[in-house]
């Protein structure tokens, strides 16, 4: 889930940061720059793990500031096809679930990776899966806010900093897909997956 990536990049220290010891100084640039951002096919960044070589400083005319090369390692989240995960059912639609992992937001259970036979019920505005035991039917609601387990089929990168082309045709897409950097499609079609609560021993399970 997560993961450590190498990367390289030159860090501008501001004036107003020039009393501060440099490796210091560094490391909280890096932070603000890079932590809650998705870096294209590395995933969302989370923390600077650490520093591994400062280079030479240099500056340019007309600028107060200072840029060093550096070389660091920073912790990304970037789950791997079939990890499961647990997060919680952040909202319904037609289309799918939305699931939230608290950290990260979007994580999409199509409709067809749901448990079946299910429906979607417009009045609960909320997936439900038609569990039949052998004698009736339970109807098992997937209510916001609750726990739920989930696989991991794929994760999808938008390169949100190219400039897209204008389409008239509806993308199909959810949630303005091509606006989302990074989003994880999930499955929970599968025996042990969906809510938590479908899986203890005083329920289905």
């Amino acid at each position: 889930m997560f993961q450590l990536i190498e990367l390289r990049n030159n860090v501008g220290i501001r004036p107003s940061l020039f009393k501060v010891e440099q490796t210091k100084a560094i490391k909280e640039v890096l932070n603000t720059k890079l932590a809650n951002k998705v870096l294209y096919k590395h995933g969302l960044c989370i923390v600077l793990h650490d520093i591994l070589h400062i280079g030479d400083s240099f500056s340019f005319p007309g600028d107060a500031g200072t840029y060093t090369s550096v070389l660091f390692r920073y912790v990304v989240f970037k789950p791997f096809e079939d990890e499961v995960l647990i997060g919680r059912v952040r909202r319904s639609s037609p289309e799918g679930v939305w699931v939230t992992l608290g950290f990260f937001e979007d994580v999409f259970l199509p409709k067809e990776y749901l448990q079946s036979p299910c429906k979607f019920d417009k009045e609960e505005n909320c997936w439900v899966w038609e569990y039949q035991d052998g004698i009736e039917t339970h109807n098992m609601y997937m209510d916001e806010k609750e726990e739920i387990r989930f696989r991991v089929v794929k994760v999808e990168y938008n390169d949100v900093a190219k400039p897209k082309r204008s389409t008239s045709e509806p993308s199909g897409s959810t949630e303005h897909d091509s606006t989302l950097p990074m989003k994880i499609i999930g499955t929970i079609s599968e025996p042990g997956l969906g809510l938590l609560s479908w899986w203890r021993e005083d329920n289905v399970g």
